[in-house]
C-alpha cells in the first residue's frame, strides 16, 4: 500500500467507499449481506487500507452501523470519514447529526466530517458555523466538503477560518473535471481530493456491453446506455492495452491513473473480498508518463464523443419542434 500524509497521519491512497453496505440499490440483501460487508471491511484493514468513507445517507445509517461493527476491536490507526446530508445545514442540526453518526459508528470522534453536497439555499457562512461547532465540540478532527467547485471550496474555507482539508468529488477517466483546477489547488496547499466513483460505477471495467441494461443505481446512468458504452470504448481499450503491459486489469489501471495525480486518493466500493483485493493491488502499479498520456488522449476522445452525442440529441429535440410542411 502507498500512503499520503495528513498532519502525520497515513492515509492509504486506495480507501474503501462504503455506500454499498446497507444499500439495496447496490445489491445489498440479494448479492451480499451483513456478514459479507463486515468481512470486506476487515479484510481492507488487514491489507493496509486506512481510509473508510461512509455517510448518514448510505442505507439511511445502515452503512455507518456496519462500519462501526467491523472496526469495533481494531487497534491499528484508521482514518474514519462520514458525511452530513445538508437538507438543513445549520449548526444545531449538524452537531446533532454528527453525534448520531458517531453513535452508529461507536466512536467518540471522526477523523473527517464532510458536507455531502452544496446547499445553495442556506448561506455558506451558516453552514461553516455548523462545521466550526463540530470542530469545537471535538466531534471530528478535520472537516471537508463534497461536490464543491473550487471557488465554493475556497470561499467555504475563508468563512470557516481554518482548513477544509478535503473535497470529495466524482473523478474518473470519463469524468475528469477535477483536473481543471481542483487537483492543482490541492497539490499546492496540501489539501486532499477524495475521488468517488473512480471506476465510473464499473463502466471502465470493460464488463458491460451494448444491450445490457444494468440493475440498481446504474440503470439511470447515461454511461450505461448503448451510446455511452460506445463512446467509452476507446478509453476501455486504452486501459486494456496498458493493463496487458502490467499484468493487471482495466479497473486497476483506471485506479492507478487517478492515484498518480498529486494529493488524490480513491475510494472504490467493493461487494466481495476478491473485488476489494483487486482494487487494493492497484496501489502498487506505477504508470509511466507515456502510459498516462495515452490514457488522457483516449479520455479526450471520449469527451469529444460526448459533445457530439449532446449536439445530436439537441438537434433532434429542436427538429421535433419544427413546423411541418405538407
Amino acid at each position: 500500500m502507498r500512503y499520503l500524509e495528513l498532519d502525520g497521519v497515513k492515509l492509504s491512497v486506495v480507501g474503501l467507499g462504503c455506500w454499498q453496505f446497507g444499500e439495496r440499490g447496490w445489491g445489498y440483501g440479494q448479492e451480499f449481506g451483513p456478514k459479507d460487508s463486515l468481512a470486506i471491511i476487515r479484510r481492507a484493514l488487514e491489507l493496509g487500507v486506512t481510509v473508510l468513507d461512509t455517510a448518514e445517507l448510505y442505507g439511511w445509517g445502515a452503512s455507518e452501523g456496519l462500519v462501526g461493527a467491523a472496526i469495533q476491536d481494531w487497534d491499528e490507526p484508521i482514518f474514519l470519514a462520514s458525511k452530513f446530508l445538508p437538507l438543513m445545514p445549520v449548526p444545531g442540526v449538524m452537531e446533532a447529526h454528527c453525534r448520531r453518526s458517531l453513535e452508529r459508528l461507536d466512536r467518540t470522534a471522526l477523523d473527517l466530517y464532510q458536507v455531502h453536497f452544496p446547499n445553495p439555499l442556506v448561506p455558506l457562512g451558516v453552514q461553516m458555523d455548523g462545521l466550526r461547532r463540530v470542530l469545537k465540540e471535538g466531534l471530528s478532527r478535520h472537516v471537508g466538503v463534497s461536490n464543491f467547485s473550487l471557488s465554493r471550496w475556497r470561499r467555504a474555507e475563508r468563512l470557516l477560518g481554518s482548513p477544509i482539508i478535503s473535497n470529495q468529488v466524482r473523478y474518473n477517466l470519463l469524468q475528469r473535471k477535477p483536473e481543471q483546477g481542483l487537483i492543482d489547488f490541492a497539490s499546492r496547499t496540501s489539501h486532499l481530493i477524495i475521488a468517488y466513483s473512480p471506476l465510473a460505477q464499473g463502466a471502465l471495467s470493460g464488463r458491460y456491453r451494448k444491450g445490457e441494461v444494468p440493475a440498481g443505481v446504474r440503470k439511470n446512468n447515461p454511461l450505461f446506455t448503448d451510446e455511452g458504452l460506445a463512446a467509452a470504448e476507446p478509453v476501455v481499450e486504452s486501459l486494456r492495452e496498458v493493463a496487458a503491459a502490467h499484468g493487471a486489469t482495466p479497473s486497476q489501471i483506471a485506479l492507478a491513473y487517478l492515484i498518480a495525480q498529486p494529493r488524490v486518493l480513491v475510494i472504490p466500493g467493493a461487494k466481495s473480498i476478491a473485488q476489494l483485493e483487486a482494487n487494493v493491488a492497484a496501489a502498487e502499479i506505477r504508470l509511466a508518463p507515456e502510459e498516462i498520456l495515452a490514457l488522457r488522449r483516449a479520455a479526450d476522445l471520449f469527451q469529444m464523443s460526448k459533445g457530439r452525442m449532446a449536439a445530436q440529441m439537441l438537434g433532434g429535440f429542436l427538429r421535433q419542434g419544427e413546423p411541418t410542411t405538407a
